[in-house]
C-alpha cells in the first residue's frame, strides 16, 4: 500500500508551496502567543497575585520549557518513522486546556500544572510543523524555517502587548480568552494535517532517505552536533534573562510602569522576529555557518554594554541584541538537518526541545541569582555567554542545497517501518 503512496497533482518536488508555509508560520505565530509568550507576560501578574518570589517564577519557566523540550526529540524520532499528520490539531488541545486552567488557578501548583499541559501542547506542534514547513520548502530551506519561525518570533512578541492592553485590565479570568485563539489554530492545523497526509513519501523513498549518508565523517558529526548544542546554550540562556526578567529590571532600574515595561519587552521581542526571518535566507545565500558565526560571537560588544546603559540605550541595544541573535536559530536548525541527513523530526524535536529546555534551565538558574544577588547583576554575568560563539570555527563547511537531500527526507509513510 505504501509503495503506490504518490504526490498530489500539481506538486512540485522543487516547487516552494506558500500556502502551506504560511499556514504553519501563523500556527506557530498563534500557538507561541499563547504559550511561550503569554505565560512569561503574566508572571508579574501570579507574582502579585500568589505572592510568588523570583525562583518560584523560574520554576514556572522551567515546567513549562521541560515539557516543551523533553519530549520534542522524542517526538520528532517517533514522527520520523511513524507520521502523523492529525498530531498537530490535537496537540493543540492540551494548550487549550491548559489555558482554561491558568484562567482560574489559584495556586501556585495549579499554576505549574497549567504551564505543563501548555508545553505538552508545543512539544507536539515544533518538531511536526517543522516538518511540513521543510516538506513545502522546495529545497529553500532556510527560508523555509525562516519564515516557520519568525511566526513563533511574531507570537511572541505581540503577547505582552495583549497582556498589557487585556489581561491587566480586565484579570486573570481574560486569558480565558486566550483558550478561542487555541481553538482557532486547532481549526487552522486541520487542512495542513489533510496535506501533510496526501504528500507522505512512499517507502521506497523513505529507505533511500535513510540511506543517505552524512559527508561528514561521524566523529566530526558528533563533534559538530556538540558544538550547536553548547551554541543553542549560549543564545537562549542569554534570551531568556532578557524574556523572562527585562520587564523587572526596566521596572527596578528605570521605575517605569507595568505597561510600559511590556512594551519595551514587546519592541525587544519584535526585533528578534525580524532577525530570524533575515538569518534564513541569508544562510541560503551565502552560507549557514557564517550567519552562525557572525550572530552568536557578533553580539557580545552590545550585551557587555547593555548592563552599563541609561533607558533610552537600553531599548537601543536590546534590539540590537534581538535582532543579532536571533538570527542564528534558522541557520543553526538546517545546518544540524544536512548534517544529518534523514531524520529532519529527531533534529528538529532535538533543537526546538534544546531551546526550550535552556531557556527554561535559564529562567530557573537566573531566577534564583536573582534572589541572591540583583537583576542588574544577572545581565553583568550573562553578558559574556555569547563568547561561546567562538566555537563556531570548528563546525565543518557543508555543501549547503545537495540534491541528494531531496523533500522527501521531511517526511516518511506510516507503513514505512514494519
Amino acid at each position: 500500500m505504501a509503495e503506490d503512496v504518490v504526490e498530489a497533482p500539481g506538486f512540485g518536488r522543487h516547487q516552494t508551496v506558500y500556502f502551506i508555509l504560511t499556514s504553519v508560520a501563523v500556527c506557530h505565530l498563534l500557538n507561541d502567543m499563547m504559550s511561550s509568550s503569554l505565560l512569561p507576560s503574566v508572571f508579574p501578574l501570579f507574582k502579585a497575585l500568589l505572592n510568588l518570589n523570583f525562583t518560584q517564577i523560574g520554576l514556572l519557566a522551567l515546567t513549562y520549557q521541560l515539557t516543551a523540550s523533553l519530549l520534542q526529540p522524542l517526538v520528532g524520532l517517533y514522527t520520523d518513522h511513524h507520521p502523523k499528520p492529525f498530531s498537530l490539531p490535537i496537540g493543540l488541545a492540551s494548550t487549550f486546556f491548559g489555558l482554561l486552567l491558568l484562567s482560574a488557578a489559584s495556586s501556585f501548583y495549579a499554576v505549574v500544572f497549567a504551564a505543563a499541559l501548555a508545553g505538552i501542547g508545543s512539544s507536539v506542534f515544533h518538531p511536526e510543523s517543522s516538518r511540513v514547513a521543510r516538506m513545502a520548502s522546495g529545497g529553500r530551506y532556510g527560508l523555509a524555517q525562516s519564515l516557520f519561525q519568525v511566526g513563533g518570533n511574531v507570537g511572541q512578541s505581540g503577547g505582552p502587548l495583549l497582556i498589557a492592553f487585556v489581561v491587566l485590565s480586565r484579570g486573570q479570568s481574560s486569558i480565558a480568552w486566550f483558550s478561542l485563539i487555541a481553538l482557532l489554530t486547532i481549526i487552522l492545523l486541520i487542512p495542513v494535517s489533510m496535506w501533510y497526509r496526501a504528500h507522505l513519501t512512499p517507502k521506497t523513498e523513505v529507505r533511500q532517505v535513510h540511506a543517505v549518508k552524512s559527508s561528514v565523517p561521524p566523529k566530526k558529526v558528533r563533534l559538530s552536533i556538540g558544538i550547536l548544542v553548547a551554541l543553542i546554550f549560549s543564545k537562549h540562556f542569554y534570551l531568556s534573562s532578557i524574556n523572562n526578567y527585562l520587564i523587572f529590571y526596566l521596572i527596578g532600574r528605570f521605575q517605569l510602569s507595568l505597561r510600559a515595561a511590556q512594551i519595551h519587552l514587546f519592541i525587544f521581542l519584535a526585533s528578534v522576529a525580524l532577525g530570524t526571518f533575515i538569518g534564513g535566507p541569508v544562510g541560503d545565500r551565502i552560507g549557514r555557518k557564517y550567519v552562525i558565526w557572525a550572530s552568536i560571537l557578533g553580539v557580545l560588544p552590545f550585551t557587555l554594554l547593555l548592563p552599563h546603559a541609561d533607558l533610552f540605550w537600553t531599548t537601543i541595544l536590546t534590539v540590537i541584541i534581538g535582532l543579532v541573535l536571533a538570527s542564528a536559530f534558522s541557520a543553526i536548525i538546517v545546518y544540524a538537518q544536512e548534517l544529518v541527513p534523514g531524520k529532519v523530526g529527531m533534529i528538529s524535536g532535538l533543537f526546538f526541545g534544546l531551546a526550550f529546555g535552556m531557556g527554561g534551565l535559564g529562567a530557573a538558574v537566573l531566577g534564583w541569582l536573582a534572589d541572591l544577588t540583583s537583576i542588574g547583576f544577572v545581565y553583568k554575568v550573562c553578558a559574556y555567554l555569547p563568547a561561546i560563539g567562538l566555537l563556531t570555527v570548528f563546525l565543518p563547511n557543508l555543501h549547503e542545497g545537495r540534491a541528494q537531500q531531496d523533500v522527501a527526507a521531511a517526511t516518511l509513510s506510516p507503513e514505512a517501518v514494519t
